[in-house]
């Protein structure tokens, strides 16, 4: 039974401390004071019965009482938003979509199941959403997206979610045509010789792509940019001899024109699983499936993603 003393701002000032990691800044998103803020975090602990945030660091971190009610209460606080949207929506017959799409998805797979799912619903309006995962995951559990499109989850940041795996994509370093390197046998020291471009810590791909740079006996290189934005780095290497370590997604259509091109490697490290994550228990939702459809169609239908 819920508590009666529950309240919406309990849960929206709860949900918004745990996303910005503190107090100060939740209310400034609210627009409410900090001190009222603070009030409402307490009232909540003492209704749950349940210290929900680690408060000895700088920032406030959520103990694990406070990660099991996020999960629940970003679930409700979500579906009740949506029942809300759809209701606000029949008179015009509109629907909207939140979508979250990472890079490797942002240049190919989803832009062409975008226009798919439009064919058969040019009603509903897709708001398209890019960001680091780690954000993006984070906003698709608390209701803010209603799906999001790329690489699988880390280890431990998957909490209260599903994905679906569409298909294998290589991570590769790519190169412009004529590169020193481009259509010789090379050996892994040369590729210290010039400046490297790799993904931030952040990033789903951080790890394999630093494992196999280790495996080659090269450690921990500084890299020149730490970069997984399509615009910023076909443009870099295209007019250096940078080498760019990326989703081969993100550059697809370049390597297919020729702008661009792989270093060849044999190395397994360099990869991981695409697909979709969605929240766990969310409720049916016809129109989101058939946008999951289109995805599903658009990936069997590019096998050549994987490459």
């Amino acid at each position: 039974m819920i508590h009666p003393h529950l309240r919406m701002r309990h849960l929206r000032v709860f949900l918004e401390t745990a996303r910005l990691g503190s107090l100060s800044a939740a209310a400034e998103t609210l627009h409410v004071s900090q001190p009222a803020a603070s009030k409402t975090v307490r009232e909540l602990e003492d209704i749950l019965n349940a210290q929900l945030f680690d408060r000895s660091g700088r920032r406030l971190a959520l103990t694990r009482a406070g990660k099991i009610f996020q999960q629940y209460a970003g679930t409700a606080l979500a579906d009740l938003e949506r029942g809300q949207r759809l209701l606000s929506d029949l008179p015009q017959h509109q629907r909207k979509l939140a979508v979250g799409v990472l890079p490797t998805a942002a240049t190919g797979l989803f832009p062409d199941a975008a226009a798919r799912f439009r064919e058969t619903h040019p009603d509903c309006t897709l708001r398209v959403s890019t960001g680091p995962n780690w954000l993006l995951l984070s906003q698709l559990r608390e209701g803010a997206l209603d799906i999001v499109v790329g690489r699988m989850p880390a280890t431990g940041t998957g909490e209260g979610l599903s994905f679906r795996q569409l298909y294998w994509e290589r991570v590769v370093p790519v190169i412009r045509p004529g590169h020193p390197l481009a259509g010789q046998d090379w050996e892994p020291s040369e590729l210290l010789r010039y400046p490297l471009m790799l993904p931030p810590a952040g990033a789903v791909i951080s790890g394999s792509v630093r494992a196999f740079l280790q495996s080659l006996g090269l450690g921990e290189p500084i890299p020149a940019y730490e970069n997984v934005s399509h615009a910023f780095g076909r443009r870099v290497v295209a007019r250096s001899d940078t080498i760019w370590f990326i989703s081969a997604g993100v550059v697809r259509a370049e390597l297919d024109s020729g702008e661009l091109s792989v270093l060849p490697v044999q190395n397994e490290l360099l990869g991981g699983p695409l697909g979709i994550s969605l929240r766990e228990g969310m409720l049916p939702d016809p129109v989101l499936q058939d946008l999951v459809e289109a995805l599903v169609a658009v990936a069997a239908a590019h096998p050549a993603q994987e490459g």
